[in-house]
């Protein structure tokens, strides 16, 4: 999961790229970067896992000037790549995940290409991904003929002399959407990147289409389509940010009204007050408590937003201390209440139980409602950095215990109206400890949305997913044809504008 900014200005972009791409910074917890192109390229990359983005960047932004340049806000890899490449030297920052990355580096490796930045954790896939691009016969069609390879997602910014092309995944997995000021067009994951910074959103960059931003406009140089766009659901539910769109909906709006399809099936409980679990959760709590009509109030508050979240560090053992450290218990609050607590979601649930749920019963409170605001989560992400492992997740652990082993059809627990869904329920609200746990139906889900089903990823919940194409197994990179474009990357200020 990572987050992604490029502006492109008439005079020096720098302080717009620093708060641009620091309005990514709930995306991702391990690494910072910017590419910025003047005179030359300058390029910096920071560890965030111990800071945040402004205090290691905010020297860098002073001291720089260039008039385009792209930053990202990553969970795994270092980036911006840089590679000086057969198109002239670009810098490279994507958003998504290679499934079969060992897959393609091995082919490459084989046709005699070398990696750089390899570490312990193989090789990075931000290179993987440019170094695909650079067996095309120009930028685009590199672009196009990387899509057709990977398997998983990626959504990318590529900044060169010519501009930003900017990318999205062919399945529109991860967003991109472009803005324009005045003097400026700029492109973002977020579109609350764009509030403060004087934007005002133009297009929604469709699932596999690219454009190029130059100081001109922006070009459309491969079209996108329209047929599948599979957009994360989770967006809205979890890792968007309040005050951002996708898809022209908003993401604060989507968890109140979750908030209201769980309020709605609660007609059994009666308790004193609503809360949402900092921060993602307090609209879903918003929502349950304007439907229900019941108090909504703290009784747990985060300690300031140093505190990151605890579910995009990649171990265990900072994920637990993240969870324990950022939420401070009211115990006035609590004692003796009856409390519905509204989660964005149950992944893992050892957090929910160990740092959060024993926090409010140590502190008095007479009974814990949990309603998380999506379904039990059955399958790990396959298209961005997210749960990482099947055997991790709660209703994959309460499938085992009560099958006495692992279990390759669940579908009679994906049904929330089967007597296997209730069993599995329960089993998980013994196991965090809560007096009820009720889940949101797929259906109250997609409708809180308020896209057609066939238009958002469901993945990790119900296994359904568009059907990836393949090339096959050991393929030759080179083996793979795809139609070439005519015009030259220095011919395409002769293309239309779109705006």
């Amino acid at each position: 999961m990572s987050g992604l900014f490029g502006i492109v200005s008439k005079d020096n972009c720098v302080e717009t790229l620093f708060y641009g791409t620091d309005y990514h910074s709930h995306l991702g917890t391990q690494y910072g970067g910017m590419a910025i192109l003047g005179t030359e390229f300058i390029r910096q990359i920071h560890d965030l896992s111990h800071s945040q983005f402004k205090s290691k960047f905010y020297d860098d932004s002073s001291r720089i000037q260039g008039n385009k340049g792209i930053g990202v806000i990553s969970a795994f890899d270092e980036q911006p790549i840089y590679l000086n490449s057969k198109f002239g030297p670009f810098c490279l920052a994507t958003d998504g995940i290679v499934e079969n990355g060992d897959e393609l580096t091995a082919s490459l490796l084989k046709s005699g290409i070398s990696f750089s930045e390899v570490s312990h954790k193989g090789v990075n896939s931000t290179e993987l991904v440019a170094k695909l691009i650079n067996q095309g016969n120009d930028l685009v069609d590199g672009i196009e003929r990387m899509f057709h390879l990977i398997e998983g997602s990626c959504s990318l910014l590529l900044l060169n002399r010519t501009g930003i092309y900017a990318a999205r995944d062919r399945f529109g997995y991860n967003p991109l959407i472009i803005g324009k000021r005045q003097d400026a067009w700029a492109i973002t994951s977020e579109t609350c990147a764009f509030h403060n910074t004087g934007f005002e959103v133009v297009k929604y960059v469709e699932p596999g289409e690219t454009i190029l931003l130059n100081e001109d406009g922006i070009v459309q140089r491969s079209p996108g389509q329209t047929k599948v766009n599979q957009i994360c659901s989770f967006l809205w539910i979890y890792t968007g940010f309040p005050a951002s769109n996708y898809e022209g909906i908003n993401a604060e709006i989507v968890r109140e009204r979750c908030g209201r399809s769980l309020a709605r099936r609660d007609k059994d409980i009666h308790v004193d007050l609503v809360c949402g679990v900092p921060d993602s959760g307090l609209a879903h709590g918003l929502g349950y408590a304007m439907q229900s009509g019941k108090p909504f109030r703290r009784p747990l508050v985060k300690y300031t937003s140093g505190y990151g979240r605890s579910y995009t560090p990649p171990s265990q053992h900072t994920r637990d201390l993240v969870a324990r450290m950022k939420l401070i218990p009211i115990k006035e609050v609590i004692e003796n209440n009856s409390i519905v607590v509204c989660e964005d979601s149950i992944v893992r649930g050892t957090q929910l139980k160990n740092f959060t749920i024993k926090k409010l019963w140590d502190c008095g409170a007479k009974e814990i409602h949990v309603r998380p605001a999506c379904p039990p989560l059955m399958f790990p992400c396959r298209f961005n950095l997210s749960t990482r492992s099947i055997h991790e997740l709660a209703a994959r652990r309460a499938i085992r215990s009560l099958e006495g082993h692992d279990v390759q059809d669940v579908s009679q627990y994906i049904d929330h109206t089967s007597e296997k869904f209730k069993r599995m329920i329960d089993w998980i609200a013994r196991d965090i400890g809560v007096t009820t746990l009720r889940y949101q139906t797929v259906e109250d889900m997609v409708s809180a949305i308020g896209l057609p089903r066939d238009k958002v990823c469901l993945y990790c919940w119900t296994g359904e997913c568009p059907k990836l194409r393949r090339k096959g197994r050991g393929i030759a990179i080179e083996s793979v044809k795809r139609a070439t474009h005519s015009k030259t990357e220095e011919a395409v200020s002769s293309q239309p504008k779109l705006w």
